[in-house]
C-alpha cells in the first residue's frame, strides 16, 4: 500500500513540475501589448561584454501588418536616451513578411538600472518595468521571459 502512494505522489509531483515549467514558458512577455508595435517580445537575453551589455530582444509578429523597414527601431532607456540597434536579424522573408526579428542593443551596464521600452513601428513594447540593476549569473548572461526582471525565478 505504502509503494502505491509513493508511486501516485510521484506520478503527481512530476505532472505538477511539469505543468509549472510549462505555464511559465508559454506565458507572455508583458501582458500590455501595443497593437501598433506588429510584434511581442518572446524575451530578452543580457550579456555582460567588458564594462558594457549587450541585450538582445527577441521579437514575433502578433499580427497580419509587417514590420515597417522604413521605420527606427529604438531601446529607450530610464533617462530616455534613445539606442540604436547594433545588429539585427530577421526570420522570414521581405515577400512573405518577417516573422520573428532579433534587436541587438550595445549599452552600458548603468543603462540597465532603469525601466525600458522598445519602440517599433510607432509603438511600444515594454522591455523592462522594474526599477534596479538585474543580477546576472555566474557566465555574466541571462535570459528573461518577463518585464520584470526582478521576478524571474527558475532561472528564466
Amino acid at each position: 500500500m505504502k509503494r502505491q502512494f509513493n508511486r501516485f505522489s510521484l506520478a503527481l509531483l512530476v505532472v505538477l513540475t511539469t505543468g509549472l515549467v510549462a505555464w511559465v514558458w508559454a506565458g507572455d512577455y508583458d501582458s500590455e501589448l501595443d497593437p501598433q508595435a506588429r510584434f511581442h517580445i518572446e524575451g530578452v537575453q543580457v550579456t555582460k561584454d567588458l564594462s558594457n551589455v549587450w541585450v538582445e530582444v527577441h521579437l514575433k509578429r502578433s499580427g497580419d501588418e509587417d514590420h515597417d523597414l522604413a521605420q527606427e527601431v529604438r531601446l529607450v532607456t530610464g533617462d530616455q536616451v534613445r539606442h540604436e540597434a547594433a545588429d539585427q536579424t530577421f526570420a522570414g522573408s521581405a515577400e512573405d513578411g518577417f516573422q520573428e526579428l532579433w534587436y541587438k542593443f550595445w549599452l552600458q551596464e548603468g543603462d540597465l538600472a532603469g525601466k525600458m521600452e522598445l519602440m517599433i513601428n510607432g509603438g511600444r513594447l515594454r522591455v523592462k518595468i522594474n526599477e534596479g540593476q538585474p543580477r546576472l549569473n555566474g557566465r555574466g548572461m541571462k535570459v528573461f521571459k518577463t518585464s520584470n526582471w526582478e521576478k524571474s525565478w527558475l532561472g528564466f
